[in-house]
């Protein structure tokens, strides 16, 4: 299957150019941090020079600031720029996932892991990676093998439960607003399609599902 010249690949996963660019990004562990800011949540800084506890931290545009070497946070390579699991930076703290989730935001890229968890925020538009052709791309593969999206966590546990013959469990939470509802939709109608799809060949997912589908959509909720 030709994943790339799908329309929904481009939220899905970024180009090889793309990501060569993002792995080409100036960096060193020793002097490369993120600062605390009040506005941003945290914002990229150089050490110039050490002394003690404090430091002298370059932020751009000729300002430096001297501030307590406890409160700055490790910046990961740019190898981890963007990365789909969380769960593989070289330093898991607040800056870096907040940085990783929104330089992803910043690309329609909504969807990524952490470990066992896929955290996604909520694009306010419609985007077409719930369409048929995306359904088949993440049916009957290992969650390894494909980007991170909802259909790759509910087609493991649909897996999980035809070979292991046990229940499984999705936890969908979050706050207010973050798309909880509409996602749950989406994991159902997944469901429903690859049961259909054992019968039929293939099926239809969201706007353009089956009538049968939409109803056990509609049951569930």
């Amino acid at each position: 299957m030709d994943y790339e010249n799908d329309p929904g690949w481009q939220y899905l996963r970024r180009t090889r150019e793309q990501m060569v660019e993002d792995h080409s990004k100036p960096y060193d562990m020793k002097t490369y941090v993120w600062v605390p800011d009040e506005e941003e949540g945290y914002l990229q800084g150089v050490i110039k020079s050490t002394k003690g506890d404090d430091c002298v931290v370059a932020m751009g545009a000729g300002v430096e600031k001297t501030l307590k070497k406890d409160i700055l946070q490790e910046m990961n390579p740019p190898k981890f720029e963007k990365t789909e699991d969380m769960s593989n930076l070289t330093f898991l703290n607040d800056a870096s996932v907040l940085h990783n989730l929104r330089a992803r935001y910043g690309c329609m890229l909504i969807y990524t892991y952490s470990g066992l968890f896929c955290v996604v925020i909520n694009p306010y538009k419609r985007l077409p990676i719930y369409t048929d052709s995306v359904a088949r791309m993440f049916m009957g593969k290992r969650r390894t093998e494909m980007p991170p999206h909802l259909f790759a966590v509910s087609d493991e546990a649909y897996r999980n439960m035809l070979q292991n013959g046990e229940n499984q469990s999705m936890l969908i939470t979050g706050e207010s607003g973050a798309g909880k509802t509409e996602n749950t939709k989406k994991v159902i109608a997944y469901f429903a399609a690859v049961g259909a799809s054992q019968q039929e060949g293939h099926a239809r997912i969201g706007e353009e599902a089956k009538p049968k589908e939409k109803k056990v959509v509609c049951f569930f909720l």
